[in-house]
């Protein structure tokens, strides 16, 4: 099934980068401001959401969504409530992260969102990979300088990682001490990560 792309309006340095990321069959739905990245991502938009605050409608020839500015989701939470109710199961954020901090971690926290729905999703930036580790096992390959495990909600009990400078073996995160950062992979290895109660954020580096 098609993946659903969502784009917020957050700086984007290396569009090359960030731009490898976007398949050609993605369901791009561009946040307001995030149209702006239109050119340097050379995506063009599926649908358009915002309420126009920090930008103006361009009014093109494509489904457009706009919503009040007074509102309880942001314009970035609405595009992945609507990307869930199209029916997508699969989802890519790019955009979403750096300038507010209030901003950063209510869009960090849509991948727990997501993750409780039993949706799939990976959050992109110029600096790295965020996705939460919870039923399944993640990879970490050997391509990445650094990842790290911040535990986002309650306490992480059975976590488990192999191939990595630092392993762990049924070893607990709790919120109040985070450490589980800046870890490395082996040398031609990937390294798994495993937890068995509770939910973490698996950031890799590049």
């Amino acid at each position: 099934m098609k993946r659903c792309t969502i784009i917020g309006g957050a700086d984007i340095a290396d569009y090359q980068r960030i731009s490898e990321y976007i398949r050609n069959d993605d369901y791009v739905i561009y946040c307001d401001s995030g149209l702006k990245h239109r050119s340097g991502l050379k995506s063009e938009p599926s649908l358009i959401v915002g309420d126009f605050d920090s930008y103006e409608n361009p009014c093109l020839q494509t489904e457009t969504i706009v919503l009040p500015t007074e509102k309880d989701d942001t314009d970035t939470l609405f595009a992945v409530k609507e990307g869930v109710r199209r029916g997508f199961e699969d989802f890519l954020l790019l955009g979403v992260t750096g300038g507010r901090l209030d901003h950063t971690l209510g869009n960090v926290y849509i991948l727990l969102y997501l993750d409780s729905l039993g949706k799939s999703a990976l959050l992109v930036d110029d600096l790295s990979e965020m996705e939460i580790v919870s039923s399944l096992t993640k990879e970490i390959s050997c391509d990445f300088s650094f990842f790290s495990l911040i535990n986002i909600m309650g306490t992480a009990r059975g976590i488990t990682i192999r191939n990595a400078k630092y392993p762990l073996n049924d070893a607990e995160i709790s919120c109040e001490y985070q450490y589980g950062i800046s870890n490395e992979v082996l040398p031609g290895k990937k390294a798994l990560v495993s937890v068995s109660e509770g939910k973490l954020l698996l950031i890799r580096v590049f």
